[in-house]
């Protein structure tokens, strides 16, 4: 593994030109001291360039190019990886698209040295989401109702997907065997972290929904937490 590192803000990308060039300089502003990989499945919109040519100036910045489009949960799993594989102490997950507002990353970073894991949470206290329709906000609730429910879990945004972890947990969940998508995968992270043992610590963030770009949510990765999240319970996790 080599020398440790501090921290991974692991950033997946599909077609998001328009704005992974300005996300990459608002991280340099707010969180000068992180590194930041780019995991995109090869998006035909010249994403992968843009990163190209940030990294020119920037030894920080780092591109994971994957074959094909294959989903956000694969994605993630193969950033984690890559970051275990470097040797980085903590690694945080956050969109591409501005709704995980990179102000708040000094934060975060802050409490992964007090908690194991840490959410930006949109449902406590100075939490909340900006430009969401009335149907968006009731899925999302209702979704973190029924997670909660029939987990048994006390964690107020198990489907948010602004997350840091310290390198242990990752290594103990085995996130090689998650088979979760969509909002299933942020779900099934948080569970077995806590089955595991660790805690963790919400911290507010406002939820902007994105003003550039095409969102990547459809009602098939929906449907597929519903299910998921219910076999969670059932069975045992593998």
């Amino acid at each position: 593994m080599g020398e440790q590192r501090g921290t991974l803000v692991i950033v997946p990308t599909y077609n998001e030109a328009e704005n992974i060039g300005l996300l990459l300089e608002s991280i340099e502003r707010h969180a000068p001291d992180v590194d930041v990989l780019v995991v995109d499945d090869n998006s035909p919109d010249g994403t992968q360039k843009i990163v190209a040519q940030k990294q020119l100036s920037d030894p920080r910045v780092h591109l994971l190019s994957r074959a094909g489009k294959q989903g956000l949960a694969a994605a993630y799993v193969a950033g984690f990886q890559w970051g275990l594989d470097h040797g980085y102490r903590r690694l945080i997950q956050m969109d591409a698209d501005f709704s995980h507002d990179p102000k708040y990353l000094p934060a975060m970073v802050e409490t992964l040295r007090e908690s194991p894991v840490v959410t930006g949470s949109r449902y406590i206290p100075g939490g909340g989401t900006v430009g969401w329709s009335l149907l968006r906000k009731l899925i999302s609730r209702g979704g973190n109702v029924y997670a909660r429910w029939i987990l048994g879990i006390v964690h107020h945004d198990l489907t948010g997907g602004f997350n840091g972890w310290r390198r242990e947990v990752l290594e103990k969940i085995r996130i090689d065997a998650i088979r979760s998508r969509g909002y299933a995968f942020q779900v099934e992270l948080k569970y077995r972290a806590l089955k595991t043992g660790f805690s963790i610590r919400e911290i507010p963030i406002q939820f902007e929904d994105r003003q550039r770009g095409k969102s990547k949510m459809s009602g098939e990765i929906v449907w597929e937490a519903t299910f998921r999240v219910f076999q969670m319970k059932t069975k045992a996790l593998s």
